[in-house]
């Protein structure tokens, strides 16, 4: 049969292997897609294939994805491809917001309105405490995050709340955790999600299930609808997800997953790897393309990540190749302690940049765990870096966690769905309106009594005995006339209208508009972002020619299923820190994966089974991989955790499973004596190389940013509130002549270490600036180190002394109280109000005695 000048387009633009993906339609096909393989470029254009090609309906084609941004990327490159008018009526989002519609057009046969709330994690783990304390449960034991936990696993393996009660190994194990009355919660959790027509993340998925597996003619419909059914990320699918995709697809079998077993790291959210391992198994005619060619990295750090993965058991045989430059091999940096490896990663990223005239968003440092993130971002503050506004942090609080957000979003809720549990307690008394919560615990014990919802309740107070006082009815129902003027709106205004005049009429404005601090004003910022949107998703749905779909309800069903992933911005020039689970799909030239140690990654938890061990093993592929061209991996031999100093790190196991032969060890001078490193050549670090032992001259390669003096660092212990210690020295009551030294020099570090004490040279690694006394340079006591004697004058203060703290200006020591490291001052500050410091914390320096 003869192409299509189209149909060749499409296929030009492919490799051998891309092509036979695409054009095949022969059955169950699994595409196996090593990282930068052109996973992507695969699922768009076998879209367009069979919109072009086999002629399909784009509304009986259904692609599946993990974040809304990837599926609306994936349909914008399609739509260039075959065009608009097609690629607009394609069935492609998440599984979460797919299956939603689903269920919002078949809601009757579960028992709930069209129009339920989705429930995020905050709200559930709300409603799940207000459980525990109505249980009387103590609530030290019965954490809503575990709670939350425990049921989310149940639902991901269609785990009902009644089958939970009658399950012995689900009690046990809750028993073993002291927490044998998970079963009630979840069942009192279903019971008030089900009366507040709401449904949380997980519901969407079991429901779904539940739905086709009980209704078969429904079930069918849909298998009917969608011919051809694609699934991206497929090793990231859990049991119920595998489930409803087999529903679906059983009969047909026109499915094409797509997936990479070597990227499966999300076993804690329910994934399984034995999806895409088992595919074959479970569709017998499935025909397997293997996607080998890395277009991403140099092949030297696709070939050390082929080395790391041959370590692994369970796994799809691959090669992957690259035929990109040669480039650079691996380079682990061994490092003193953890503040040592900050502050070199941070010049090592400066040098690359001058060197190489690359922007800050090549950049990329990735950790295990959020936490790992503060050192380094203390280190970019500091005035020796100067980095302070040339990185972002990803895995902050959403925008739409925030609280001004949450407020107004309730608001929303409530006008949609007057049942909504969650959404009425959180603005029934906000703005203040004189509801206390003495009020709020009558209304919810009313409506429990009675079976209905709080809204229905404040709506015939009466009727259902509800016993308050003639003031708070009048309050209520006030409230009632607010809430129900909206609702009456609600089908005939569009969301950008509605929801304005709900911001201005209920008070949220005038709240928001009366707080004139730098905070009141951020909250300002975000409420209009928030309708900046709405107008967005209006616009949008009118240009799509949905012009019966942008009511509040549409905005709510699409708002309430984003992700983080779908609210980044990267088009900052920004260097990103983040954990490795969130750089998935990423790539940047320059990555540095730290606190390669044990305990670290491998995580402890994951050490313990082959399957943990295998699962860390892949994510480490997944970090070395978003490399384009320099991949770093950095490790310290000391390193603070939970509060306490250990001197004793490992380094990590995963360090030996890479092959030597793709290495490079810089290793610091004169360090400590080094373990065993199975064949590593190892290049000692030289401080030289960033020449901060050495005076300012005039020049320097990174510029006149480039400070005369290094600075002192803070203490690598965290202080709540604080960043980085006043970077200059603080005045204290000197014993003898004492000179401000380097603790990153390795004179420094060759002095104390001739004394024999290894943990000294630890501790002033990682307790940054001291002052050393030149008659005693071993005994080097910090500032902030618990003082010998029990009185102020020790922090260099008195009655009267001035002072200007880093945060709340200049102040006046009024009053000293306490002793040791209890010692605390009164200062009354010029530009904020009066503070009393502990002085062991307090970062300060002093103005006048």
């Amino acid at each position: 049969m003869t192409m299509t000048q189209e149909e060749q387009n499409i296929l030009s633009q492919l490799n051998d292997v891309q092509r036979q993906a695409v054009v095949y339609d022969d059955g169950p096909e699994l595409v196996v897609a090593g990282a930068g393989s052109g996973k992507t470029r695969v699922l768009t254009y076998k879209i367009a294939w069979l919109l072009e090609h086999e002629q399909l309906k784009p509304w009986t084609i259904l692609a599946l994805t993990f974040t809304n941004k990837a599926a609306n990327e994936m349909k914008s490159r399609i739509a260039q491809l075959v065009g608009d008018e097609r690629a607009r009526y394609l069935q492609m989002g998440t599984f979460h917001s797919v299956f939603s519609h689903i269920l919002r057009v078949e809601a009757q046969y579960i028992g709930f309105q069209s129009g339920f709330t989705i429930y995020d994690e905050t709200d559930s783990r709300s409603l799940i405490k207000n459980i525990v304390k109505q249980m009387e449960l103590d609530d030290k034991k019965y954490k809503p995050a575990e709670v939350h936990k425990a049921i989310s696993r149940a639902k991901n393996d269609l785990c009902t709340a009644e089958q939970y009660s009658n399950d012995g190994s689900r009690i046990e194990q809750d028993r073993q955790k002291n927490m044998p009355e998970v079963c009630k919660i979840y069942l009192a959790y279903q019971q008030r999600l089900h009366q507040a027509n709401a449904m949380d993340f997980d519901d969407l998925l079991m429901l779904t299930h539940e739905l086709f597996q009980n209704h078969d003619d429904i079930r069918q419909k849909y298998a009917t609808r969608f011919e051809y059914v694609l699934v991206d990320e497929y090793q990231d699918t859990n049991f119920v997800q595998q489930q409803i995709l087999w529903q679906l697809t059983k009969e047909r079998q026109r499915v094409c997953v797509v997936g990479d077993d070597y990227q499966s790291i999300y076993a804690f959210r329910g994934a399984k790897i034995d999806n895409i391992l088992n595919f074959s198994s479970r569709y017998e005619h499935a025909k397997v393309f293997k996607l080998e060619r890395n277009y991403r990295s140099s092949r030297l750090i696709v070939a050390a990540a082929n080395s790391l993965m041959k370590h692994n058991q369970r796994q799809i045989e691959k090669n992957v190749y690259s035929e990109n430059e040669e480039g650079d091999k691996l380079t682990i940096l061994e490092t003193q302690s953890d503040k040592r490896e900050a502050a070199l990663v941070c010049r090592e990223i400066k040098r690359i940049k001058a060197q190489e005239h690359c922007h800050w968003s090549d950049f990329a440092i990735l950790y295990r765990t959020n936490a790992q993130s503060r050192l380094f971002e203390e280190q970019m503050h500091s005035p020796e870096m100067g980095m302070a506004n040339c990185y972002r942090v990803f895995g902050g609080v959403s925008f739409y966690q925030r609280k001004e957000i949450k407020d107004a979003l309730a608001y929303f809720r409530l006008v949609v769905n007057s049942d909504d549990e969650e959404a009425f307690r959180r603005i029934i008394n906000y703005p203040t309106r004189g509801i206390g919560n003495t009020t709020v615990q009558k209304i919810v014990a009313t409506a429990q009594q009675n079976g209905i919802s709080l809204w229905e309740t404040i709506c015939h107070p009466g009727q259902y005995g509800l016993s308050v006082n003639r003031g708070a009815l009048s309050k209520l129902d006030a409230f009632r006339q607010l809430i129900q003027s909206f609702i009456d709106k609600r089908g005939a205004s569009d969301a950008l209208a509605l929801s304005k005049e709900i911001l201005e009429r209920s008070g949220m404005k005038a709240d928001l508009d009366a707080d004139k601090t730098p905070e009141g004003e951020s909250k300002r910022e975000n409420i209009d972002s928030l309708t900046s949107g709405i107008a967005d998703f209006v616009q949008s749905q009118q240009e799509q020619g949905l012009d019966d779909h942008e009511l509040l309800s549409d905005y709510l069903s699409t708002v309430s299923l984003l992700t983080d992933m779908d609210n980044d911005d990267s088009s900052s020039d920004k260097m990103t820190l983040m954990t490795i689970h969130s750089a998935k799909g990423l790539e940047f030239g320059t990555v540095f994966i730290v606190g390669m140690e044990e305990n670290i990654f491998p995580s402890l938890m994951s050490a313990d089974s082959q399957r943990g061990l295998e699962e860390e093993r892949r994510l480490l592929y997944v970090a070395i991989t978003r490399a384009e061209h320099h991949c770093y991996l950095s490790w310290a031999h000391t390193r603070w955790l939970f509060g306490k100093m250990d001197p004793c790190v490992r380094k990590s196991r995963f360090l030996d499973d890479i092959d030597p032969k793709y290495l490079t060890i810089r290793a610091e001078d004169g360090g400590a004596t080094i373990r065993n490193h199975g064949g590593w050549n190892r290049k000692p670090w030289d401080d030289d190389d960033y020449e901060i032992n050495k005076p300012y001259t005039g020049s320097h390669p990174w510029g006149d940013e480039y400070p005369r003096y290094s600075s002192r660092m803070q203490n690598s212990r965290p202080v709540a509130g604080q960043f980085m210690a006043d970077p200059q020295p603080k005045i204290t009551k000197p014993h003898r002549a004492e000179r401000a030294i380097n603790p990153f020099s390795a004179s420094f570090e060759q002095q104390l270490r001739q004394k024999g004490n290894f943990k000294r040279v630890a501790k002033a690694m990682t307790n940054g600036g001291c002052a050393i006394s030149s008659s005693d340079e071993g005994n080097a006591n910090c500032i902030h180190a618990k003082s010998s004697n029990n009185d102020a004058s020790n922090y260099g203060i008195k009655v009267g002394s001035v002072i200007l703290h880093s945060r709340f200006g200049k102040g006046q020591v009024t009053k000293i109280e306490g002793s040791g490291e209890n010692c605390k001052a009164t200062i009354d500050f010029e530009e904020t109000s009066t503070k009393v410091l502990l002085l062991r914390f307090a970062k300060f320096k002093v103005l006048s005695i």
